[in-house]
C-alpha cells in the first residue's frame, strides 16, 4: 500500500506539471494578462465574484485565468481564498436608490422620471458573429476611434467617461407605491440580527434574508431553469420586470471611533424587482408583490432569474401552495450552490476501490443466488413433468 500511495503522489505531481502546459497553451502565443480578462472578460469576472462572494476584479480575473476559463473552478478557488481573509468590519446597507447607473430600464412603465437608459447591452444585437474581432494586430474601428480620441485627432463625447449618470433615480416601484398598489417592507431595526451565510451553515426553514444571500451566490444556470420553469407552468410566478438598474454604489461603513459613515469605495452591482400579480388574502386587498435580485458586476440574467424565484420562494409568506420545484426552499438553495453540487459530482472520480468491491461482490453473489434458485426451479418442473408422465 505504501509503494501505491508513492507511485500516486508521483502521478499527480506530474499531472500537475501537464496541468500547468495545458493552461499556458501554445508558448508562441502572448499569455492573457489579467487586465486583458478583467477589461474584455468583464461579465465572466462578474459571475465569479457574485458567486464566490467575493468583490475582487483583479482576483476574479486570477481565477478565471488559473481556471483556463471554467468559471465554475474559479468560483471554487476564489471562494476558497475568501475564507482566508479577515473581517474588518460590517458595512451599511446599499443605497442604491444612490447608484451612479449605467444601465436602467423597466418593462412595465415606458416614460419613467429620468428617462429609460439603456447602456451597454447585447439585448438589441442581432447575435452574428464579429469577423473582425479576429483581426489580430489590426485596430477595428471601435480601437480606431478610441486611439484617435487619446491621441488628441478627434474630441471626445460629453458623455461622461465612466458611461454613468448621476444616482437619485426614483425607483419604478415608487410610482405603484403611490397609489397602494404594491406591497411595501417597513425597515429592519439596526439591531436586528443579520443572518451570514459565509459564517454559519444553511438551516431550513431560512428567512428571507438568508435565502437572498444563497441565492446572489447560487449558480446563474441552476437559477435560471428555475425562472424558466416558473413561466411554463410548474409555478405561478409570470411577473413583469418592474426595474433593472446597473451601476455603482458607495460601500460605507461606521467605525467605532468615528461613530458616522465613512466611503471605503465603490463596487458595481446589478439590482432588479420583478413586480407580480397577487390576488390577495382575506386580510390582504388585491396588489403586486415584489421579487427582488442583488450580484455583483454587471450581471442582468442573474439579477432577473434571482429575483424570480426569490418571490417562488415566499409562497408560504403569501398563503399560497408549494407545488413545484421553484417554491420549495430546500431544492432551491441546496441544489444551486454550485461549489458544493461540482464537489459532491466529481468526488465521484476519486478512487472508490474498496466500496466498488463490495458491490461487485454483492451483485456476484445475488446473481449466484438467483442461478441457483432459477435451477431448483427448473429442477422442481422436471421432477413434475417426470411425474406426470408416470402416472
Amino acid at each position: 500500500m505504501y509503494v501505491a500511495v508513492k507511485g500516486g503522489e508521483k502521478a499527480i505531481e506530474n499531472s500537475q506539471h501537464l496541468l500547468a502546459e495545458k493552461r499556458r497553451g501554445d508558448q508562441s502565443i502572448a499569455a492573457l494578462s489579467i487586465a486583458q480578462i478583467k477589461e474584455q472578460l468583464s461579465l465572466a469576472v462578474a459571475r465569479v465574484m457574485s458567486e464566490g462572494s467575493l468583490y475582487d476584479p483583479d482576483l476574479a480575473a486570477l481565477a478565471i485565468k488559473q481556471a483556463q476559463g471554467d468559471l465554475m473552478e474559479a468560483i471554487f478557488l476564489l471562494r476558497a481564498y475568501r475564507t482566508t481573509l479577515p473581517r474588518f468590519g460590517v458595512s451599511q446597507p446599499l443605497a442604491t436608490s444612490e447608484m451612479r447607473v449605467s444601465r436602467r430600464i423597466s418593462a412595465t412603465f415606458k416614460d419613467l422620471p429620468g428617462g429609460q437608459v439603456l447602456g451597454p447591452t447585447y439585448d438589441y444585437t442581432h447575435r452574428l458573429l464579429d469577423f473582425a474581432l479576429m483581426a489580430e494586430g489590426e485596430d477595428t474601428a471601435e480601437e480606431a476611434e478610441l486611439a484617435a480620441i487619446s491621441d488628441g485627432s478627434i474630441e471626445a463625447s460629453s458623455t461622461p467617461a465612466d458611461d454613468s449618470l448621476l444616482g437619485g433615480m426614483p425607483r419604478v416601484t415608487e410610482m405603484l407605491n403611490s397609489e397602494g398598489l404594491i406591497e411595501t417592507f417597513a425597515p429592519d431595526e439596526e439591531s436586528d440580527p443579520v443572518a451570514d451565510l459565509t459564517q454559519d451553515p444553511l438551516r431550513f426553514p431560512a428567512d428571507r434574508d438568508l435565502r437572498l444571500q444563497s441565492l446572489s451566490r447560487g449558480d446563474e444556470g441552476f437559477l435560471l431553469s428555475l425562472a424558466y420553469s416558473t413561466q411554463r407552468g410548474f409555478g405561478k410566478t409570470h411577473p413583469f420586470a418592474g426595474e433593472i438598474r446597473a451601476g455603482y454604489v458607495d460601500v460605507e461603513i461606521v467605525p467605532e471611533e468615528l461613530g458616522f459613515p465613512i466611503s471605503m469605495g465603490e463596487i458595481e452591482v446589478t439590482e432588479c424587482e420583478m413586480v407580480t400579480q397577487f390576488e390577495g388574502s382575506a386580510t390582504v386587498d388585491p396588489q403586486f408583490t415584489r421579487g427582488y435580485g442583488l450580484v455583483f458586476g454587471h450581471a442582468e440574467r442573474k439579477a432577473m432569474s434571482m429575483a424570480v424565484v426569490d418571490r417562488s420562494l415566499r409562497t408560504e409568506e403569501m398563503g399560497e401552495a408549494a407545488n413545484f420545484p421553484a417554491q420549495d426552499q430546500e431544492f432551491v438553495l441546496y441544489h444551486s450552490d454550485n461549489v458544493e453540487a461540482s464537489g459532491f459530482l466529481q468526488h465521484l472520480k476519486l478512487p472508490h476501490y474498496v466500496d466498488f468491491q463490495s458491490e461487485l461482490s454483492l451483485v456476484r453473489k445475488l446473481r449466484a443466488e438467483r442461478a441457483e434458485a432459477r435451477m431448483r426451479e427448473t429442477e422442481a418442473a422436471l421432477a413434475a413433468g417426470h411425474a406426470e408422465a408416470a402416472e
